[in-house]
């Protein structure tokens, strides 16, 4: 098997661009052919914001395609340059032991924002800005990148070195004491979350007094939501997009975009709230949860099965087995060989949204209102009115606009 490693993964890697590329290529055509509005949703949205979001679409696709290209490349020129032994052998000169392994993996993530960084730029400078989203100035921009990486400097870095412990000192087993111990972080971090870390972006205030607060009060009454309160974020210093999400995990906060409170009916704005309700009652969050940490303990397990292999290092260019190239390998690599996973996760996701209409349907009782707010927010973020029926399988964790009223439709239709 030693020698089939690299062969293996260039297979695998070839594949995933070759596919990934392929769909996003489709869906950019597609929409390039496509005019006007879709006829389901005549009437409802207008021809004008039918060519914006046309020409959104494609914007970002574009980019979409340079940054996946140049990922792809970026990563093959990391893997097969000898730049990760080379990084070995430069820290391992200076470093050793714990320190050694959480340099490594900090140079390697600062090397990776930093490719990212231009893309990020651009989105938000020139994409954004073109289609009047941005709102942001430059030097809020570059403080948000500096808190961000001040922040994972402050959270990562003793996490690597807990996991350099557990790797090296919890004995055979070490992949479970480390899957312990990071289910703890992570239930940690979603409770710091709204309250120590999400401030430090955004400022959040209590939704004022008035009819929307009251009737989403006694919506959250109505359906047994325990909550931590309504809050406005003051999401419109930054973009002109709008949403409405809840964080926490076991007493949330409902948090609205300014931009959504401003722009929505009070009847709208319930119905997304009711939505989003949906999603707790249902146990999608805890759900997706438990999946997620689920993902983590395979790779956790596949993780230790290779850090003793010496193929795997020898096939890179390493002098021999260590524990931050195994980290750093399995980073690398590791997505050629799950990204067939994506339209599983994406099927599931969509079908946690129809079953959150369904509950804001009975909730809210307003079938309408509901309907309209998913128009206003899809013309307001300019979403795709006409992708591709593969890329959006694949991709999308939201059915389509013209999916999600045709259901909504038959539940009320169905309810008399």
């Amino acid at each position: 098997m030693g020698p089939l490693v690299v062969p293996v993964f260039l297979a695998l890697f070839a594949v995933q661009l070759a596919v990934e590329t392929g769909l996003l290529a489709l869906n950019l055509r597609h929409v390039r052919r496509e005019r006007g509005v879709p006829s389901p949703l005549a009437g409802q949205v207008s021809d004008e914001t039918a060519a914006r979001s046309r020409a959104y679409t494609l914007a970002n696709g574009r980019l979409a395609l340079v940054d996946g290209l140049s990922s792809a490349a970026a990563t093959l020129a990391v893997l097969f340059s000898g730049l990760l032994p080379w990084l070995d052998r430069a820290v391992s000169a200076r470093l050793a032991g714990p320190h050694r392994f959480v340099a490594y993996l900090m140079l390697l993530a600062m090397g990776g924002a930093a490719i990212a960084l231009p893309f990020s730029a651009w989105r938000t400078f020139v994409t954004e800005a073109r289609f009047g989203f941005n709102r942001t100035s430059l030097a809020t921009w570059l403080g948000d990148r500096a808190r961000g990486v001040a922040l994972q400097a402050l959270i990562g870095i003793p996490i690597l070195y807990a996991v350099y412990g557990f790797m090296r000192f919890a004995g055979a087993h070490w992949w479970l004491w480390l899957f312990a111990f990071l289910v703890v972080v992570q239930v940690l971090l979603l409770w710091a979350w709204p309250t120590l870390i999400a401030p430090l972006f955004n400022r959040f205030q209590p939704l004022p007094e008035g009819p929307l607060r009251e009737r989403l009060d006694a919506l959250a009454r109505e359906a047994g939501f325990a909550n931590r309160g309504l809050f406005v974020m003051d999401a419109s210093r930054r973009s002109g997009h709008s949403n409405a999400y809840f964080t926490g995990i076991f007493r949330p906060r409902i948090v609205l975009f300014d931009t959504l409170v401003a722009s929505m009916s009070v009847d709208e704005a319930a119905s997304v709230l009711a939505h989003e309700i949906g999603h707790y009652r249902r146990h999608h969050v805890h759900r997706g949860l438990a999946l997620s940490l689920a993902g983590t303990l395979v790779m956790l397990f596949v993780l230790s099965r290779i850090v003793p292999w010496p193929p795997l290092y020898t096939a890179f260019g390493f002098d021999g087995p260590s524990l931050h190239a195994a980290v750093a390998l399995l980073s690398l690599c590791g997505g050629a060989f799950v990204f067939w996973l994506a339209p599983l996760a994406a099927q599931m996701s969509r079908r946690h949204e129809y079953e959150a209409d369904r509950y804001a349907i009975a909730l809210a009782r307003a079938p309408d209102a509901l309907a309209s707010a998913l128009v206003r927010l899809n013309g307001e973020n300019l979403s795709n009115l006409h992708p591709h029926p593969w890329y959006s399988a694949w991709h999308y964790s939201h059915p389509t606009l013209v999916e999600r009223l045709e259901a909504i439709r038959a539940q009320a239709a169905a309810a008399g």
